[in-house]
């Protein structure tokens, strides 16, 4: 007995040598998100640490996302999450845009990337990084907090995201949950982020304005929102893009316009997903249509408790 509670608190205290800052340059749950957690399901199905759908079978690291092309495309830097030596880096593999086909060579899923080992045979692998956008080599030296290159959408991704494989002796670690044997559920051991990341299960990335239902991936890539719609095109559409849906969650959609309310509908999603995209408005006619200002509010609601709201603004004209 007193051996295995040693070798478990030595596995602990290891666990805990390496301290992890943030991998990008954003305000994590205002200008980026996490998307998918590490895989904490042994089994064919999947599970975050925290026993919910953020993740996928066999997922192996975090993925900070962003919410659009648009914004990757403004340049969010990579950050070297702890000191360490570049062991290896690759660059100059083509991106793709949301619906595209994914153009990489066999055997480089991970795009643009590189790996740092840190001390005591901890590794962290970055995967992918911009096209042209990697700024060390093999070799180098970084520090905590030091610029390695840009998001991207290299290899195999469907979103612009950082993914961090955090690994010791080769093993995969999650660092919300390092316990040697995590499975989902309250972590027994503190988190490898230094200060510790909050845990969000869901919410809004984006809300805007349009003449129609827009294409998913027009909103993907930033495109979706009008500022101005004309009233000869037909209609007037608040949209809402989110993730981490679940079935059940609810979506509140209302627009306010010159004369008060123009819509307002409550959604029920049926599916638990990834990122998701509902939309709702009114076709405009003479008598409901009043050029001016219109403001548009989504709140995203799970079990009656908002756990998002975002507005927008658009300009009806004639």
């Amino acid at each position: 007995m007193f051996c295995a509670g040693a070798i478990a608190l030595a596995q602990a205290s290891q666990a805990q040598e390496l301290n992890l800052a943030l991998p990008v340059d954003c305000e994590l749950g205002e200008t980026c998100f996490i998307q998918n957690y590490v895989d904490a399901d042994p089994g064919d199905g999947y599970q975050d640490f925290n026993c919910a759908a953020l993740s996928y079978d066999g997922h192996k690291g975090t993925d900070f996302a962003l919410a659009n092309v648009r914004d990757m495309d403004r340049g969010v830097a990579v950050l070297a999450t702890a000191d360490g030596t570049v062991r290896a880096m690759r660059d100059g593999v083509a991106e793709h845009l949301p619906g595209e086909a994914m153009r990489f060579p066999e055997g480089q899923d991970c795009g643009n990337g590189l790996a740092i080992r840190h001390k005591n045979s901890w590794e962290t692998q970055y995967c992918h990084l911009r096209k042209g956008s990697l700024v060390v080599a093999a070799g180098d030296t970084v520090k905590a907090g030091q610029k390695l290159g840009e998001i991207g959408m290299s290899g195999r991704t469907e979103f612009p995201h950082l993914h961090l494989t955090v690994r010791q002796g080769g093993a995969v670690v999650d660092p919300f949950d390092p316990s040697p044997d995590a499975t989902c559920g309250a972590p027994e051991t503190e988190q490898l982020w230094s200060p510790p990341l909050r845990y969000k299960a869901g919410g809004l990335l984006q809300v805007g304005f349009s003449f129609k239902v827009p294409d998913f991936d027009k909103i993907k890539i930033g495109t979706g929102h009008s500022e101005t719609v004309d009233a000869g095109q037909g209609a007037l559409v608040l949209w809402a893009h989110m993730f981490g849906t679940r079935a059940g969650d609810e979506v509140r959609m209302t627009i306010l316009g010159p004369d008060g309310i123009f819509f307002d509908n409550t959604i029920t999603l049926e599916r638990t997903q990834a990122q998701a995209m509902r939309a709702g408005g009114r076709r405009l006619h003479a008598a409901n249509t009043v050029t001016g200002a219109y403001t548009g509010m989504v709140q995203f609601l799970r079990n009656g408790q908002e756990i998002g709201m975002l507005q927008s603004e658009t300009l009806l004209e004639n």
